[in-house]
């Protein structure tokens, strides 16, 4: 019994590390989403700034390579989150799934201990019972 408890500390502990990876690969993927729409804000107000002014027309064109240079390197790191926290939420099933098991198997054994208490003292009553119509 007292294995099954250290595999549920265990489990238990592991989901709760990957609970903590989960989030801070979803703040990082939400991080990048921000920069992405700054970006975008950006790449809107500097397109407005060369409308309004011809001179800022000629840089217009450096811009838009840098945005698209940050914008792929942006979407790079999205797709890689992505990637990564479903990989971290598979892990965090299948943890979730093992502590489950590890809890079902400490269920069951404590329900088995029950029976077995009551088995014995069952026995003890019906035996005293026995005893008690002998003797007289």
């Amino acid at each position: 019994m007292k294995a099954v408890g250290s595999l549920i500390r265990i489990s238990t502990f592991e989901v709760e590390n990957l609970q903590k990876r989960l989030a801070q690969i979803v703040d990082a993927r939400t991080q990048s989403e921000l920069k992405m729409a700054v970006l975008e804000a950006e790449s809107e107000m500097e397109l407005a700034n060369a409308r309004a002014d011809a001179e800022a027309g000629w840089y217009l064109v450096g811009f838009r390579e840098g945005v698209k240079v940050r914008r792929k390197a942006i979407q790079d790191t999205l797709d890689s989150l992505a990637a990564e926290e479903e990989g971290a939420r598979d892990a965090l099933s299948e943890a979730f799934e093992a502590l489950k098991k590890y809890e079902l198997v400490a269920e069951g054994a404590a329900n088995a201990a029950l029976r077995e208490t009551a088995r014995r003292e069952t026995a003890a009553l019906d035996e005293l019972g026995l005893r008690r119509v002998a003797a007289r």
